[in-house]
């Protein structure tokens, strides 16, 4: 099969390179969200792909550790000479590939990480897809204000992660001149769930926002719901899959989860009718993982169409800047020279009695 001058691009295809955990603490709401991206490629590739060349995935599974995505993307790029890297997870995991990211002058799109560090100032070889964590957390107190709640704490992971939660909520507590009630950050690999609880039950908490991988979420929320089930709970889009709301049972009804993507089951939009047709030709759950996956899978083709008949990294990043507020049928995505922020839709959602996001 001949190659062409780029690395990863084929007469016939063009090999994609993605580092992710498959296994480990997001493996749950990851396979939700590799079904959504693989249901969008295959329907390319089906389609006679992009300029004649199928979409094809490696994906190498990093157990969601920071050090292991980081060896993946080195073997993805220096040994699979893949085209281009396709969704992260995790925002340490994504700090540690962004110097591959400039060494070779590769791109990176939709990292699945609303970290303000990918925001603050622009990456060339970064594409985000997603609004910040920090303005999911302002959504999150905002209604707590709104709704007469000021008495909000916060549990944190002791990561880049939660300390970018961590930041947010200061913020935005002060914007509401509210002053939190506690604050307790945990460790990332083996946190204290019992104890932690235990402190904030015994204080006038109303609600809490919780910053944490899907697993150490859902071991909080159930230990907060035996003791105390008054307390209010807010988490992040992190946590948005139908796998995180199933471990958590009926224990997750009323949890609030801020939300990064249009409904999956919003048929009043071309995105959403879009979806539900390719998801049920391909036997994929039509839920809010999937969606941000299947989002993600668009752009990147949107990308690699706009870079032209013979694609090149320069070719897909320029691509890319070209698409400025481009409506994807209810989701705007935006980037241009100077920004590569994507989009900034974020709305609340609760748990329902049977297992499912409602508005």
């Amino acid at each position: 099969m001949m190659a062409y001058a780029e690395d990863g691009v084929f007469e016939n295809k063009i090999v994609i390179g993605q580092t992710i955990g498959i296994s480990g603490d997001v493996a749950g709401p990851v396979k939700e969200m590799l079904e959504g991206s693989r249901a969008y490629f295959d329907f390319i590739n089906t389609s006679g792909g992009i300029h004649g060349r199928k979409i094809e995935l490696k994906i190498l599974d990093d157990e969601f550790n920071p050090l292991k995505t980081l060896a993946n993307a080195e073997i993805l790029v220096k040994k699979e000479h893949v085209f281009a890297l396709f969704q992260s997870r995790g925002t340490p995991h994504t700090e540690r590939i962004l110097p591959v990211l400039t060494s070779f002058q590769i791109p990176l799109i939709a990292p699945i990480t609303g970290s303000s560090v990918f925001y603050e100032r622009k990456y060339r070889y970064l594409f985000n897809t997603r609004a910040k964590y920090q303005d999911e957390i302002s959504k999150g107190v905002e209604h707590f204000f709104t709704t007469g709640i000021n008495e909000v704490s916060l549990i944190y992971v002791n990561d880049a992660f939660g300390m970018d939660g961590f930041a947010g909520f200061s913020k935005a507590m002060s914007r509401y001149k509210l002053n939190p009630i506690a604050t307790y950050h945990i460790d990332r690999i083996s946190p204290d769930i019992n104890a932690t609880v235990n402190a904030l039950v015994n204080t006038s908490s109303k609600a809490v926002i919780i910053v944490a991988s899907s697993s150490t979420t859902v071991e909080i929320i159930k230990n907060l719901r035996v003791k105390n089930n008054a307390i209010q709970i807010m988490t992040l889009s992190n946590n948005s899959s139908q796998s995180f709301v199933n471990s958590l049972g009926p224990l997750g009804y009323g949890v609030i989860v801020s939300q990064i993507m249009p409904p999956p089951h919003l048929m009043t939009s071309m995105l959403g009718q879009e979806f539900k047709k390719i998801a049920q030709a391909n036997g994929v759950a039509p839920t809010y993982a999937a969606m941000e996956g299947f989002v993600a899978a668009k752009v990147l083709v949107e990308g690699i169409k706009r870079s032209g008949s013979n694609p090149t990294r320069t070719g897909l990043i320029k691509g890319l800047e070209t698409m400025r507020n481009f409506d994807l049928g209810g989701l705007v995505i935006s980037y241009d020279e100077q920004n590569h922020d994507g989009s900034k839709f974020i709305e609340l959602s609760i748990i329902s009695k049977t297992d499912q996001f409602l508005r």
